[in-house]
């Protein structure tokens, strides 16, 4: 009885022994698979305009930063905002939506005009990004660019609907069909990023006349509506020689657009309207109804 309560004690006890040495082999293997599983880093350089106004002597310069991609998302805005977060948070920015339709983000990526949110970061490890607020610009701190001017041109050209029938707003609904509404597509999706405008030379040398490729896409959205009274009123307002006219049809507009519109043709119809080549057409359908 007594030799079978020993060998059943030993046996208990190997057991344990076993299992203690089991679990700390496990541990040992666990940390050593992690510690293979840990990626190597992988360093992107970034280099951002830099310039504080309220710094006395301050001068425009860039600074690098060293982002690893491994720890950040794969968008521009991404990295910018690491770098905020983690790096330097005197860095400043404009951002709002991080889905492409506010247009706060605006800035030159790699020489392009874009958005940060929707520019993805180029993954090549050996080439620098760089990255520099709207060109030719009065900037007001890093990659904040004055936009004064650019909204001023835009609240010129009355983006509302005018008409003359006396209602109030909101008394009574405007009919549009489906055709006369189809126009308005590839207008009204403009943002007002002013990717097409700062890419522009003619707006880079006449920016105080010329209104630029944005604010005439988006006076050609309202001059082209079928629910809009005031055609005249509006073509009238842009006969004269800086207004329009200074659009020499670079297309550089076109061609950053970070939304895919065509601001170029958008300034071509408004030509044709002025000079009398084409008239805008007819309602389909009355907008107050028959």
């Amino acid at each position: 009885m007594l030799c079978s309560k020993a060998m059943q004690h030993g046996l208990i006890h190997h057991v344990g022994v076993a299992a203690a040495a089991s679990g700390i082999m496990c541990r040992v293997m666990s940390a050593s698979a992690a510690a293979e599983a840990v990626p190597e880093k992988r360093i992107k350089s970034i280099s951002v305009y830099r310039w504080n106004p309220e710094t006395p002597g301050d001068k425009p310069r860039m600074q690098t930063y060293e982002v690893d991609l491994n720890t950040c998302g794969p968008m521009m805005l991404d990295a910018l905002l690491k770098i905020k977060n983690e790096i330097d948070p005197t860095l400043t920015l404009r951002r709002s939506c991080r889905e492409g339709i506010c247009g706060s983000c605006s800035m030159n990526i790699g020489g392009v005009n874009t958005l940060a949110c929707i520019s993805k970061i180029d993954t090549n490890l050996s080439k620098t990004t760089k990255v520099y607020p709207l060109p030719h610009m009065y900037v007001i701190k890093d990659l904040v660019p004055d936009m004064n001017n650019f909204y001023d041109q835009y609240r010129s050209i009355q983006p509302w609907l005018q008409r003359d029938d006396g209602l109030k707003p909101g008394d009574k609904q405007y009919l549009q069909s489906t055709d006369d509404r189809q126009k308005l597509d590839g207008l009204y999706e403009c943002i007002l990023c002013a990717c097409c405008s700062t890419s522009c030379p003619s707006y880079w040398w006449n920016g105080d006349k010329y209104l630029g490729p944005a604010v005439l896409m988006q006076a050609y959205r309202w001059i082209i509506d079928s629910r809009d009274e005031h055609t005249k009123e509006r073509l009238d307002k842009l006969r004269d020689p800086f207004s329009v006219y200074r659009c020499h049809t670079i297309m550089n507009c076109t061609k950053t657009c970070p939304k895919g519109l065509n601001p170029g043709r958008a300034i071509a119809e408004i030509k044709k309207l002025l000079s009398g080549i084409a008239k805008k057409d007819e309602p389909k359908i009355k907008p107050l109804g028959a």
